[in-house]
């Protein structure tokens, strides 16, 4: 087996707990950055981390980092990387590009140069001048951020938010990778009760299932790396088995999910079917102001209206001053809501215990913790 220099991309706000996760994984040698986590591991581990990381973006193969302030320079430290040892010769390989606060500011010329040098690396390493691209897709990116440019292929393919369960979705849906972490920061105990009071196409109560059940995010999705003779199909066979056999059967969950939406929760009850946890989430029809329950401790995880567009401000505030009310009467509970209103503790009349910075998509956002006590 290699050792291999990978990169877990996140969002931002969300790399403290990719890495967690990888650690938890076994692969504790490790750098956190903004947006990124970089670890080494090998051929299993490109399996296994798709496989299995719940709030990570993406999971890439670090070709090389080095500074480039010329495009002469970009051309000849590109060529100088071992692109033979991964790419076939009947390999596909797109370049994408991004450039930030650098000298080579024109992300298609980047592009246009990384591509000429990997293609002239390949005429050397299989003595030919042309280059079908037929086969494997090997997707590359060429990052510039202040002068440094990083080169990575991406094994995942789409993103690793799409888990394979969501074929269609509400207004504003919330990604499944930030819904997973929403409830892993909550610490919320697969024992307790969870109610998602604003739960649109059923995301949050999805992934807390998954989570309880110890269900792989990735296990019904497929992969770009899937297609590599680098990666034999074994290792996708034995990780995909492995986590077959982790999953936690015949729990009893207590998760709720409610909405006004009968089209929402419709939507709802498909994913979580497709999900493989149909039975262990109750989806029902009911406006917040009438949220009760008979369980004395709780948990309520959230994602309710922002107001972002003109014209449902107030009615989003208006919201956040009945979340008091209504938490009121569940004083015992532990109540967890992402907004990105700025006014957020003020209207709902409380401080927040804690507060973290998270994004929804390009929305920065406040994810506010009120704990409740302990039984």
């Amino acid at each position: 087996m290699s050792r291999i220099e990978m990169i877990a991309t996140a969002a931002f706000g969300l790399e403290a707990l990719v890495a967690k996760e990888l650690k938890q994984l076994g692969y504790k040698d490790q750098m956190v950055e903004n947006g990124r986590v970089t670890f080494w591991g090998d051929e299993e581990a490109v399996c296994r981390t798709n496989l299995w990381l719940r709030t990570a973006d993406r999971v890439l193969i670090k070709m090389g980092e080095f500074t480039a302030t010329t495009f002469d320079e970009l051309f000849e430290k590109t060529k100088a990387l071992p692109w033979g040892d991964w790419l076939p010769e009947d390999a596909e390989f797109p370049v994408d590009g991004k450039s930030v606060k650098s000298k080579l500011f024109s992300v298609s010329d980047c592009q246009a140069i990384v591509k000429k040098a990997i293609v002239e690396k390949m005429k050397q390493k299989y003595k030919k001048s042309w280059f079908d691209e037929k086969g494997p897709r090997y997707r590359i990116e060429v990052g510039m951020l202040k002068d440094v440019a990083t080169l990575t292929i991406d094994t995942s393919g789409a993103g690793l938010h799409k888990r394979g369960y969501r074929q269609l979705s509400t207004k504003a849906p919330l990604r499944e990778t930030l819904a997973a972490a929403l409830v892993m920061i909550s610490n919320w105990p697969a024992d307790r009760v969870l109610v998602d009071p604003f739960c649109g196409s059923g995301t949050i109560p999805i992934e807390a299932a998954i989570i309880a059940q110890n269900i792989a995010p990735g296990l019904n999705r497929e992969f770009a790396a899937e297609q590599w003779a680098n990666i034999p199909g074994s290792l996708w066979r034995s990780a995909r088995q492995q986590a077959r056999d982790e999953i936690k059967t015949n729990m009893e969950l207590r998760i709720i999910g409610t909405d006004i939406d009968e089209d929402a929760l419709s939507l709802s009850r498909y994913h979580a079917k497709r999900a493989g946890v149909g039975e262990q989430i109750h989806f029902q029809r009911q406006p917040f102001s009438e949220l009760r329950s008979r369980f004395q401790y709780g948990y309520i995880i959230c994602n309710p209206p922002y107001g972002e567009r003109l014209g449902e401000v107030k009615e989003a505030e208006d919201l956040y001053k009945e979340m008091r009310r209504v938490f009121n009467t569940l004083e015992t509970w532990s109540l967890f809501v992402i907004t990105s209103h700025m006014g957020f503790e003020r209207l709902f009349g409380r401080k927040s215990d804690k507060k973290r910075k998270l994004y929804n998509g390009r929305i920065q956002c406040n994810y506010y913790m009120y704990n409740g006590p302990k039984p």
